[in-house]
């Protein structure tokens, strides 16, 4: 019998990218307060690319305590802009501030995922992509948060690149499913080294 795999995000971009490829999974958000753990984090110093990893690492192992027979699955998405983090924004004039700060800029999404067996981690994964946003124009930007609010609500940077999100850039350079919220061919890979999917 195959082991049980857990999801410790109520991400539904995150669970629907495990579905769509065959993976038989359950979902239990973990108890966290990410805002929170990121602004701590940040007030440390940690770099963005290590606070993906180090929420992703939380999420897991909070989860795996009450699950340890299972494999769980922790993962986060950081967005920089330089040493500047961003967070999903809750007010469509949060998400329009980000994208002014955002265009005409090279940032990068750091998506990262941890996976604990038995309350200890065996495998982690950050991934990097860089991503070139074009100079768009202000009536630009208020026509896309008026066709595109609140669905981007849930998004860091207040886009869907598998969306009408995509036109705001110029060039991508990295995993398209980092992008959406996990690393998940390096994800996927681990899973059948494992033995939990067929490959």
């Amino acid at each position: 019998m195959a082991q049980t795999v857990v999801l410790a995000s109520g991400s539904a971009t995150r669970a629907a990218l495990l579905r769509q490829a065959g993976i038989d999974f359950q979902i239990r958000p973990a108890p966290i307060d990410e805002v929170a753990l990121r602004q701590s984090l940040a007030a440390e110093g940690i770099s963005p690319r290590d606070q993906s990893d180090a929420l992703a690492e939380m999420k897991a192992q909070r989860v795996s305590m009450k699950h340890p027979d299972a494999l769980v699955i922790g993962s986060d998405q950081i967005l920089a802009l330089g040493a500047q983090v961003f967070g999903k924004s809750d007010t469509r004039e949060a998400a329009r501030d980000t994208l002014t700060q955002l265009r005409g800029q090279r940032h990068s999404l750091f998506s990262a995922a941890v996976i604990y067996e038995a309350g200890q981690p065996i495998w982690r994964h950050v991934s990097e992509v860089k991503l070139q946003m074009r100079a768009i124009s202000d009536a630009y930007l208020d026509a896309y948060l008026d066709r595109n609010w609140p669905e981007v609500a849930g998004s860091v940077g207040g886009y869907h690149i598998e969306a009408e999100g995509i036109r705001l850039f110029s060039t991508i350079s990295g995993d398209y499913f980092a992008i959406l919220g996990m690393p998940l061919l390096p994800l996927l890979a681990f899973l059948t080294t494992k033995g939990v999917i067929d490959g």
